[in-house]
């Protein structure tokens, strides 16, 4: 997924504050706690009624253009963050099907992406099982080291979850630096994450 598919994406929702969600297959509304496929074509995430969803729990359902979004996430232990080289404390890599990864930095305006070296990339996947199966696409490894509140945490989780904090961070940001009120949202997230997926899985 690239940064210019994501902001698409937060636009899209955006726009649709306010009205009923309707699902991106059959226009039939969706719950307010629907799922996603991915949109191989249109480089997008499309809202899904659950029995389109249920309809894409078989992979080959998809034609090779629509991939069902998971729904499970896991915190990881094991995987060195630090040696992918990334400049800020907040951020979630996307592989493509290509193999390439993306990392993508949330800000105030939407999300700021670059390819990640693919060597520094393998070399951390190499020593997590976790990274290597990460779902092309439609899931990410999402880091939070700080500052200034100093997360310490990582996850694979599914990818709609991470346009879920960018949205959330271009609600609360304030000022140069975001202000506190951002940065208890984002603590809040994380919280919501280990209430949502659970305890971390071990050395991954």
């Amino acid at each position: 997924m690239t940064a210019g598919a994501l902001q698409r994406a937060i636009r899209r929702g955006g726009q649709r504050a306010g009205t009923v969600e309707r699902c991106g297959m059959c226009a039939g509304p969706v719950s307010p706690e629907h799922r996603h496929v991915w949109d191989e074509q249109d480089g997008e995430l499309r809202c899904v009624c659950t029995p389109c969803s249920l309809l894409f729990e078989r992979e080959a359902a998809g034609g090779g253009r629509y991939q069902l979004v998971p729904v499970d996430g896991r915190r990881l232990t094991g995987p060195a963050a630090d040696e992918l080289g990334v400049p800020v404390g907040l951020v979630f890599f996307v592989k493509q099907r290509d193999g390439r990864v993306f990392g993508h930095y949330p800000g105030p305006l939407g999300v700021a992406g670059s390819e990640i070296d693919t060597g520094a990339w393998r070399a951390v996947e190499a020593r997590s099982p976790a990274l290597a199966g990460l779902k092309p696409r439609v899931e990410a490894f999402l880091v939070w080291t700080g500052p200034p509140r100093g997360g310490g945490q990582q996850w694979v989780v599914p990818v709609d979850d991470c346009y879920r904090l960018v949205a959330l961070i271009r609600q609360h940001w304030t000022g140069m630096s975001g202000g506190s009120a951002v940065w208890r949202a984002i603590a809040e997230y994380f919280d919501d994450l280990g209430r949502r997926h659970g305890r971390p899985s071990g050395k991954d």
